[in-house]
């Protein structure tokens, strides 16, 4: 009688062993997750070590299995928010530069041209802005390149040629109401200037097709007021933006 209560008693306490190896397995996987959540790679593999050492029994077998076989490198690498932002800084950076350098080899052909107050250029947040005003290279009311200035397009069109980024070519009006046989108004005027725009950077100046777009905005994006002759001159133009590469995504079916 006295063998089978101790052997009754005995079976009794085998649930205290499982239990005792869930709560293992619990504390173990709670471990584990907070140390692949940690930016210090040295902690994680610190945290893994004590877990083999602890879950090895004195036959050398772990009660979840061969522990040996967790490697450290086999773990995904982690990138701290810091070390992401200082990336997209560097490469935020280099755009930058790259941009200014096609602006400087713009600005130097400008000035040797005598182009100053015909061509502007600017660095914006959306990337690198040339313009061109209507007076020297459009006759009032229509579309068509001017012959003589053409080539001037083609020239700072052959530089952007020596960078990748996105060119969108954008026609701007004045206010003042215009309809002829040909544009009924100044959206549909603009909209061409800017395409015409377009096919001379594709053809003559032998920038890919896929990297250009047009658009007219008409009176629509004035840079200056309207009210005065000055301020309508600045306004009728033809802006060739160069796209920051962050927005190039955003950017390459637009005017398509």
């Amino acid at each position: 009688m006295r063998k089978r209560k101790e052997e009754k008693e005995g079976n009794g306490e085998r649930w205290l062993l499982t239990y005792s190896d869930l709560v293992t397995l619990l504390m173990a996987f709670f471990i584990v997750m907070y140390a692949s959540s940690s930016i210090n790679t040295s902690k994680f593999e610190k945290v893994a070590q004590s877990l083999r050492q602890g879950f090895n029994s004195g036959t050398g077998k772990s009660i979840i299995g061969n522990m040996d076989a967790v490697s450290i490198k086999s773990t995904p690498s982690y990138i701290d928010a810091q070390s992401a932002q200082q990336q997209n800084d560097n490469s935020s950076q280099t755009e930058q530069n790259k941009l200014a350098e096609v602006k400087k080899l713009i600005d130097n052909y400008i000035k040797q041209n005598g182009m100053v107050g015909s061509v502007g250029t600017q660095i914006e947040e959306k990337g690198l802005v040339v313009s061109f005003q209507e007076a020297s290279f459009f006759d009032s009311g229509k579309a068509d390149i001017k012959s003589e200035f053409s080539g001037r397009i083609v020239a700072i069109g052959s530089m952007l040629n020596t960078i990748d980024n996105f060119i969108r070519v954008e026609g701007n009006t004045d206010n003042v109401p215009i309809k002829t046989s040909q544009y009924q108004d100044n959206l549909a005027l603009s909209s061409d200037r800017a395409s015409n725009v377009v096919r001379l950077l594709e053809n003559q100046s032998h920038i890919a097709p896929a990297r250009l777009a047009s658009t007219g905005y008409g009176e629509n994006r004035p840079t200056s007021p309207n009210n005065t002759e000055a301020g309508r001159a600045k306004n009728r133009r033809v802006d060739i933006v160069v796209i920051d590469s962050k927005y190039s995504a955003t950017e390459s079916n637009v005017g398509k």
